[in-house]
């Protein structure tokens, strides 16, 4: 299984990748068929989900902490699935996220705990052609990612409590991916996995259960994605947008 080599340059899979997501469901609906594929060819791959998914949901009658408790029980479940052993979950309150200098550390910590060599993360802006990638919560955590791989999590000086307590020593991302972009040029064919793909997502039961044809809502999106990438009639593609942050 391959990337497309629709894009700048055809890329190979990292040794290490790192997925931040500002809620549970988050990388199964954008980005789970390129991590499948990675993992596949080796890649050791880190989720680190920002929020504890409480405000989610449709039923009015669950408890919040309970549907908090819920959503992180179906991340890990639909994390292994898909080959993905080491889930993070930083707890920050479903709805009220805010790049400030808390998570931009706990996101550093992460960064320097795992040394990727990639990161994918939400983009920062607002992609106007998909309202529901307009979430407060992406675009916030997309800017304190982008924070934390850029200047922060490279710089000893940045929260030097994380190198003078916790011994992490900085580390420099030197490529990142933004998902639910504006302007994607990298396009992924995974068409090869998108049945994994599809049950992965719908293990996120608290999240997905009301939708009658799930499979044909992803076949409909990932296939504007390879229309837009150009490959074949028939293929299904994840888009990202990649930025050089070396």
């Amino acid at each position: 299984m391959s990337d497309s080599p629709i894009g700048p340059h055809r890329r190979s899979a990292p040794e290490r990748l790192l997925v931040v997501a500002a809620h549970p469901d988050d990388i199964e609906f954008c980005v789970s068929g390129t991590v499948m594929q990675w993992i596949e060819r080796g890649t050791e791959v880190t989720y680190c989900i920002v929020t504890d998914g409480g405000a989610g949901g449709y039923d009015e009658r669950l408890p919040r902490q309970a549907m908090a408790d819920l959503r992180r029980a179906e991340q890990a479940h639909s994390a292994k699935l898909s080959g993905v052993q080491d889930v993070r979950f930083l707890g920050y309150p479903d709805s009220l996220v805010e790049p400030g200098v808390d998570l931009r550390r706990d996101l550093c910590r992460v960064i320097r705990e795992t040394r990727p060599q990639r990161a994918i993360i939400p983009s920062p802006e607002i992609n106007w052609a998909r309202i529901a990638d307009v979430h407060p919560d992406h675009r916030a955590v997309g800017e304190a990612a982008l924070r934390a791989i850029y200047p922060e999590a490279r710089n000893p000086f940045a929260h030097p409590s994380l190198l003078k307590h916790e011994g992490l020593r900085p580390w420099t991302v030197p490529e990142t991916w933004l998902m639910t972009g504006p302007r994607p040029n990298q396009y992924v064919d995974v068409t090869a996995v998108f049945d994994r793909k599809v049950e992965a997502l719908r293990i996120h039961t608290s999240q997905t259960a009301h939708f009658d044809d799930l499979a044909g809502l992803l076949r409909s999106w990932l296939g504007e994605h390879a229309r837009a990438g150009g490959l074949p009639p028939g293929r299904l593609a994840e888009a990202f947008q990649v930025v050089d942050t070396a």
